[in-house]
């Protein structure tokens, strides 16, 4: 039975100062009993000698420093996992908020997972399906990768992420995704939206949520994708599964570590952020990939909403470090009604020479990915001529141009939330595209597809 102590010296907003404890462990789990019986959750956050420095999982509301004993559990905080948990949804500590029976649980794993040993982890190489043409086709997603969606307050990052959980799956195989989503700091409304989205395309029985809630305790918020990736380590590392972890929106994540960190009075760094910042996030994005010799992977896509749309934000910053590269919604497409308004340009995925080619899509595909990115951006240079000198000023060439990048925002980018592309039906729309420009004009594509493809 662990020992009991009565030694409340003080409590400070979410911190409790426990004196004379021995043996407590950092990030040890600690349970505090009030004088009614009821008890709440904290963990250790500081040892000092005999001092102990704790940090409260809900509001410190009640504790009376006389007659409220705390016990240590002499391990940190764990998540019970099975595979049950398919189709149900918890809260950001783990505990199920569906309705739904507790997990029996297959086993009981640390939420801080265990790193993966770099020489384990084998290449990220197979193409996913994602079915959105502005990924597939121009910034395409592999099995293992961590792509980030960077957008900014109001955008449709959720429409986004719930075609792409709804749709992805790997070519070849007709294994779907198990989906395991986090929710950190959103609203009822968010949440509802998804659980809804999941729910009505049946996407719900394959799904892992936890959902943390804008009014839920700051430091639950610390923990909940961490609870999300122990999930996902166990579905793809023991059950085998191809899972995909989304997790939305790593700005409130960070803004509870920034809040939780002052309330320890740290030291802040960049804009009153922690300075491990760079590396907490590490330690959650680093958790995705495929390891050698083992079936299952976890590729992962975090969302974040850039502050005032700034990418150079510490935020998206950092991140863009950590990831391999990210998908950029932009304000102006979307103002232009464009769905989903992913600005191809300065998106990036850093691995999609990997997953594409003969065998995994099509020959053609790296060719034509060249060609549609030159094209549009001479398309858009046109465009901003056009705004500065008159449609009179640009040659015949540059209006054609013009063309392909109004075509090309239509057509290619805007396909709705409800489409579902596949890779075929993604290029084919790009030679059709392409067939706006003069053969002449396409000198980053091979003879031998021009021949195949251009103007059929």
């Amino acid at each position: 039975m662990p020992k009991e102590y009565k030694t409340i010296q003080e409590v400070a907003g979410p911190l409790m100062l426990v004196q004379g404890v021995e043996g407590v462990t950092y990030d040890e789990l600690g349970e505090i009993e009030l004088a009614n019986g009821e008890r709440r959750r904290c963990k250790v956050l500081e040892i000092d000698g005999s001092n102990a420095l704790v940090q409260l999982f809900e509001s410190a509301t009640g504790i009376n420093l006389s007659n409220s004993k705390v016990r240590f559990l002499g391990r940190s905080m764990e998540l019970a996992v099975s595979e049950d948990m398919l189709g149900r949804v918890f809260d950001g500590l783990g505990r199920p908020i569906d309705k739904g029976p507790e997990i029996l649980p297959d086993k009981r794993l640390d939420i801080n997972g265990l790193p993966m040993n770099p020489a384990a982890r084998s290449y990220p190489q197979e193409f996913i399906q994602t079915g959105v043409s502005a990924i597939d086709g121009l910034n395409t997603l592999v099995r293992g990768q961590k792509l980030p969606i960077f957008s900014g307050s109001g955008l449709p990052h959720a429409d986004l992420a719930a075609q792409i959980a709804r749709q992805a799956k790997v070519r070849g195989t007709d294994e779907q995704f198990a989906v395991v989503f986090g929710a950190m700091g959103i609203t009822f409304e968010e949440a509802n939206f998804f659980t809804k989205s999941f729910t009505e395309t049946g996407a719900i029985d394959r799904t892992v949520m936890f959902v943390n809630l804008a009014n839920d305790p700051a430091v639950e918020r610390i923990s909940t994708p961490r609870m999300a990736l122990t999930a996902a380590e166990y579905l793809a590392f023991e059950k085998d599964m191809h899972v995909l972890v989304i997790l939305t929106d790593i700005t409130n994540y960070a803004d509870s570590l920034r809040e939780v960190s002052a309330a320890r009075k740290e030291v802040p760094g960049r804009r009153g952020y922690p300075g491990y910042m760079y590396t907490d996030l590490a330690t959650m994005y680093e958790r995705a990939g495929r390891q050698a010799g083992k079936k299952g992977s976890i590729t992962m896509i975090p969302i974040l909403s850039m502050p005032e749309d700034d990418k150079t934000h510490p935020i998206p910053d950092l991140t863009g470090y950590i990831t391999e590269g990210q998908i950029i919604l932009s304000r102006e497409l979307y103002r232009a009604g464009l769905e989903p308004p992913i600005d191809v340009l300065p998106s990036l995925s850093r691995l999609k020479d990997k997953g594409i080619g003969e065998g995994k899509t099509r020959a053609d595909h790296a060719n034509t990915m060249n060609q549609l990115f030159s094209a549009y951006a001479r398309g858009k240079e046109a465009k901003e001529l056009m705004v500065v000198l008159g449609e009179a000023a640009l040659t015949d060439i540059d209006k054609l141009y013009a063309k392909f990048a109004d075509e090309f925002e239509k057509e290619y980018v805007s396909q709705g939330y409800n489409t579902n592309r596949d890779i075929e039906e993604t290029l084919d729309i790009g030679w059709k595209l392409l067939s706006i420009l003069p053969r002449a004009e396409l000198k980053r594509i091979k003879d031998e597809f021009l021949d195949q493809y251009y103007g059929k």
